[in-house]
């Protein structure tokens, strides 16, 4: 039997082992390109940072791109967190007509390929003056990030026993009240996981920002770094393309590390219950 075991666990950590290095050698790789002496770019003579410093001197400089992505993905995540929270509960506790058939066609727009959404919602935000705006932007990347933190949320909600909920209603606590007051701390797991999903999402896309935005200045940091890397005669700037690629993966690897013990409780959260 404990060789079985020791056997067990040796293999559990020799996979585990090959996972972390199937997925470390590319990050490892990226930030020694950036670093590294290569031709046709900033950095041809040992090493050194001047691929990042060809980053922060582009266009509107790298500290503009890098607002505008902490500014549109803070507004992401806090959109979602809010009406998640607030759609999650409606579903995990009232009672309404069509509630499983509405519940059911808002998982279903995961289906829908987003890209095929992005030409009514130019539309949309023309009609609404709010094309070519960060705020805009934030609004269509919610919008995508919705269906699968109103899951979330609600499978939050259910894990928790109603008694304790109906013990604050007793003690004269509306809805509201118990939801801003007692049951956002019992889901706050499920909070972190549905804030971090949403802030690697619209941190890293591309596609909306090409769609929405035109304006240099405006634009985000993945759609700045994919500008840059085209040179002239079609030639590509690799050096400068690693060092956006590591100023891009530095912030999601810093949350991911802080929160993936709330991040897995997010994720276990309704196990019980299901």
């Amino acid at each position: 039997m404990q060789r079985t075991n020791a056997l067990g666990r040796t293999s559990y950590y020799v996979l585990a082992g090959g996972l972390a290095i199937l997925f470390l050698v590319p990050l490892i790789w990226t930030g020694y390109a950036s670093v590294a002496p290569q031709g046709a770019t900033a950095q041809q003579d040992g090493f050194g940072f001047g691929n990042y410093q060809t980053l922060m001197d582009y266009n509107a400089g790298l500290p503009r791109y890098l607002w505008n992505s902490t500014l549109v993905s803070g507004l992401t995540v806090l959109f979602t967190l809010v009406l998640s929270m607030l759609g999650g509960y409606a579903f995990a506790r009232f009672k309404f007509w069509g509630k499983d058939t509405l519940f059911l066609v808002t998982i279903a727009i995961l289906m829908v390929p987003y890209s095929t959404l992005l030409i009514p919602l130019y539309i949309m935000l023309g009609d609404l003056g709010l094309r070519n705006s960060l705020l805009g932007l934030a609004m269509v990347l919610t919008l995508y990030q919705l269906p699968f933190a109103v899951f979330m949320m609600r499978i939050s909600f259910e894990a928790i026993p109603k008694e304790i909920e109906e013990s604050a209603m007793v003690d004269g606590c509306g809805s509201f009240r118990v939801l801003t007051r007692i049951m956002v701390f019992g889901v706050a797991p499920g909070l972190i996981t549905v804030g971090l999903f949403s802030f690697l999402a619209a941190w890293n896309d591309f596609i909306a920002p090409l769609i929405l935005i035109s304006d240099a200045e405006s634009a985000p940091l993945p759609l700045a770094i994919a500008t840059l890397r085209q040179q002239s005669m079609g030639s590509i700037d690799f050096g400068a393309t690693q060092a956006g690629v590591v100023v891009m993966a530095l912030p999601c690897l810093i949350l991911f590390v802080a929160l993936q013990r709330h991040y897995v409780r997010g994720f276990m959260s309704g196990a019980i219950k299901g």
